[in-house]
């Protein structure tokens, strides 16, 4: 009997050693650590030998870098969107420029060559190269003009970047652990860390922390691993010291007006247009229009009426705009070409210093967003003659607003002296629907998105002169500019009563003569005046007037009072 016994005690020895055995095995794996190691190639997402993965501050970013010949490249779009963008590239002329207020330090591409005012130098690596057709800049190239800091790391490569010096949480590493891809003992190690080990903590939650490395592997270490944790303010890189963009701005609001001349002949007009007027300190003649895309312009300069300007104590900027002749050119073949830029730049630097002139008034329009950069590195390179000529340099620009953001105005306010807002044509001749050329919540808009990229000391507002008179019959519509005056004679020849609209701020009026519908939002002392209190409201630079001679002279008491404030 008990030898039928034995082998079924044994059975049942054998099959609960067999379910400890089992269940312990579970209880194992479940609360032991992976020794599984993370793909770090795949983690850093690398693509090729000369490619380098970037850490920006502590977060790996999608953009790339690449290590050719030993050094360290930034392709120019990650240059322009997270370091420095006054680095500019002409891709015809081959060149890489760096605008500074007093110099364009010119490399050229894929050669060791710099050129600056004081000559020309050879580095020690190759500054700017093209890897197909995209231009990388070497990190230490654009370290030259730019404070933050990198260090590389292998296996595989990756930069660390830093641009901001916050202070940050830091701690050592108790003992020896992992750090792990995700928080969890099972999570795969990406890096083994050693006690003493110092790491940034990321982020700390309840028994795990994301962590940085020393060498910039971010992931997950355990709690109970962190010891001596504490705050800690990095030493900021400050190697690179900005230059300062001296301003030639007045001591006294600037009241501006444009002079149109059209002609030779229309200098002749300037004592009428300036007869009646008070606090006039700037006359803008309309002189200069670009001709063709080879750098030339058209001049109507005039030296006796300089010397007429000056005689009443006022200044002279001359005006360069590109809408007289805007079906014989193209502005981006102008703008994007170093040498053009340069001839353009000499020949109206050159002009205006030779009739005496005081400034120049940039009033370059419709500018597509593709030559936005090109337009601005002219702006750059244009004030650097202005700056060392004594000319006072301002530029027009459009109210803010969609599809405008190209025309940089925050690099306008740091290079240029002026930024003038165009604060006109909230209703124009092509607008599908009638309305004011100038409201005053159009107005307040335009000063209020411009002071939240300019200083308001360089921020003047112009203000129109003219009003529209629109006329809508059988669902088109139509308008046409005309001054104060001629506006105010519409509506008397037709015994149109004008009534405040507060919406507008301007007297309004309309009436139908059984076909049309007209309606005109006038511009007269009362709108006049609310605009100037907007400005004083907000401390402008001064404001200017589109265009003198379009104005009733009671309106230049109001201007006058406003220059008095």
């Amino acid at each position: 009997m008990k030898k039928k016994i034995l082998p079924v005690v044994i059975a049942i020895v054998l099959i609960i050693v067999i379910a400890a055995a089992s269940f312990g095995a579970k209880i194992l794996e479940r609360y032991s650590y992976t020794k599984e190691r993370a793909d770090l190639d795949a983690y850093f997402n690398m693509t090729g030998d000369a490619d380098v993965a970037i850490v920006l501050q502590d977060e790996i970013i999608e953009e790339r870098a690449k290590l050719l010949d030993g050094v360290y490249y930034l392709d120019l779009y990650t240059v322009h969107k997270y370091f420095n963008t006054r680095f500019y590239e002409d891709k015809n002329e081959g060149l890489l420029l760096y605008t500074v207020p007093d110099d364009i330090i010119r490399c050229e591409i894929g050669s060791s060559q710099v050129t600056d005012k004081e000559g020309t130098q050879s580095m020690e690596y190759i500054p700017a190269r093209y890897e197909g057709d995209t231009l990388y800049v070497a990190a230490d190239y654009v370290k030259r003009y730019t404070n933050f800091s990198y260090e590389g790391f292998e296996g595989p490569s990756r930069l660390q970047i830093y641009t901001q010096w916050d202070e940050r949480q830091v701690a050592e590493i108790k003992k020896d652990t992992a750090v792990r891809l995700l928080g969890g003992i099972k999570s795969e190690i990406l890096e083994d860390v050693s006690a003493g080990d110092k790491v940034i903590i990321l982020e700390q939650m309840e028994t795990w922390s994301k962590v940085k490395t020393a060498d910039s592997i971010i992931g997950y270490v355990e709690n109970k691993r962190l010891q001596n944790i504490r705050v800690e303010m990095p030493i900021p890189v400050t190697d690179y010291e900005e230059p300062e963009y001296a301003s030639q701005t007045r001591n006294h609001k600037i009241n501006l007006g444009w002079h149109v001349v059209a002609g030779e002949a229309g200098n002749d007009t300037l004592m009428s247009v300036v007869e009646n007027t008070k606090g006039l300190n700037v006359i803008s003649p309309t002189w200069f229009m670009l001709s063709d895309n080879e750098g030339n312009f058209t001049s109507f300069a005039s030296q006796s009426y300089v010397d007429k300007v000056h005689d009443m104590g006022m200044e002279v900027w001359v005006l360069v705009e590109n809408i007289t002749y805007k079906d014989e050119i193209d502005m981006y073949e102008i703008l994007s070409s170093t040498t053009t830029r340069a001839k353009l730049i000499e020949g109206l630097v050159s002009t205006a210093m030779s009739y005496g002139a005081d400034g120049i008034n940039v009033d370059f329009e419709q500018i597509s967003s593709d030559c936005g950069e090109h337009f601005t590195q002219f702006i750059r390179e244009l004030s650097i003659p202005c700056r060392e000529n004594g000319l006072v340099l301002s530029i027009d620009n459009y109210v803010p607003m969609g599809g405008t953001d190209h025309y940089n105005r925050t690099e306008q306010g740091i290079v240029a002296d002026y930024v003038i807002i165009m604060g006109y044509d909230e209703h124009y001749a092509g607008s599908q629907e009638a309305g004011s050329v100038a409201s005053i919540d159009f107005v307040e808009k335009g000063i209020t998105q411009t002071l939240e990229q300019v200083p308001a000391e360089k921020v003047i507002n112009a203000v129109p002169f003219y009003t529209r008179i629109w006329e809508t019959k059988d669902g088109s519509i139509g308008s046409q500019a005309v001054g104060m005056e001629m506006a105010e004679e519409f509506v008397r020849n037709h015994n149109i009563t004008v009534e405040w609209d507060e919406e507008t701020c301007q007297n309004y009026g309309e009436y139908n003569d059984g076909t049309s519908l007209f309606q005109v939002w006038l511009e007269d002392e009362a709108s006049i005046e609310v605009k100037l209190n907007i400005m004083d409201k907000y401390q402008l630079a001064g404001t200017a007037f589109w265009r003198l001679g379009f104005e009733k002279p009671s309106v230049w008491d109001k201007i006058e009072e406003y220059m008095n404030r």
